[in-house]
């Protein structure tokens, strides 16, 4: 079943800027779906005609069948919505921002409190329930959306760059945390300018560009359409001009050798090749995550 369908969606604003030219995009359920694109491309705007923050031009949206033109109402109980600005009242307490929530979807007292309990103990902030949510640090106030987001239990979570000035330790928090819910079967749509954050989380990849969607699938089905890798080695006797069938370049740094391998080509047969030659290598590395080189091409 599809959590998330949308159908020839377009965007144009008053001043004839075209945000969405009739983007198609199904996300099933349970999917881990990370929508890619540089700023602009028109992932903001696909987000807030999903949460119906903005209004399309044209198009269908559903969320698990139900159209959200003739029932948004019905089908905002099964999405959660982390936005990529803090919009909550920061001198309200972390507890009493997450309970008015559930109160918004109407969770008695009891349970509001009960379901607020368990999710802050779940993300790390159970012990600052009672601090006032302006003194918590950017990636706990982070982490509050988060909290915020999931006190309904939705079967839908939306993510617009939710690790966005979160230091190195929370963010994997966050990662071990969402691919906990993801595993519990929570649909998860994610956007992100992390790409090792895309790859290393989800199982299906989008990559809108200028209001298109160029490339959508499986993950690694996606990859395969990466031309080129590059990376980078370190060797004291290597002579570029031994191997004729690669591109390969000097960097700045001493000793450091750039090669691309191409698509019909392989790191393992150019290693055997050196190798061959005597050559020796102190490192060897991705210059980028394959995710990024693919992005950096096709964008």
């Amino acid at each position: 079943m599809s959590s998330i369908k949308i159908q020839n969606l377009r965007k144009e604003y008053s001043n004839k800027v075209q945000a969405l030219k009739g983007i198609d995009l199904e996300i099933q359920e349970g999917d881990f779906h990370a929508l890619l694109g540089s700023n602009g491309a028109g992932k903001t705007t696909t987000i807030g005609i999903l949460t119906d923050l903005v209004k399309k031009t044209s198009g269908t949206v559903e969320i698990a069948g139900i159209d959200i033109e003739k029932n948004f109402n019905q089908a905002k109980k099964l999405i959660g919505v982390v936005p990529q600005e803090m919009n909550f009242n920061i001198f309200e307490k972390v507890e009493d921002i997450v309970i008015q929530q559930a109160g918004f979807y109407g969770l008695n007292k009891k349970q509001a409190t009960e379901k607020t309990h368990e999710i802050l103990k779940s993300l790390s902030l159970y012990d600052k329930k009672e601090q006032i949510s302006r003194t918590l640090s950017g990636g706990m106030k982070r982490r509050l959306m988060i909290a915020r987001s999931l006190v309904h239990d939705p079967k839908i979570l939306i993510l617009d760059e939710p690790t966005a000035g979160v230091d190195v330790k929370l963010r994997h928090e966050m990662y071990e945390f969402l691919t906990d819910l993801n595993k519990k079967g929570v649909t998860i749509l994610l956007t992100t300018h992390y790409l090792e954050e895309a790859e290393l989380l989800c199982d299906k990849i989008s990559i809108i560009k200028e209001g298109e969607i160029i490339i959508s699938g499986k993950k690694e089905k996606v990859l395969n359409d990466l031309s080129t890798q590059i990376y980078l080695f370190e060797s004291q006797n290597f002579k570029p001009q031994s191997l004729k069938n690669y591109k390969l370049s000097k960097t700045e740094n001493k000793n450091e050798f750039q090669v691309q391998i191409n698509k019909n080509q392989s790191l393992n047969q150019f290693l055997k090749e050196s190798l061959a030659e005597n050559f020796t290598f102190e490192s060897i590395k991705p210059k980028t995550n394959r995710l990024e080189q693919l992005y950096l091409e096709l964008t």
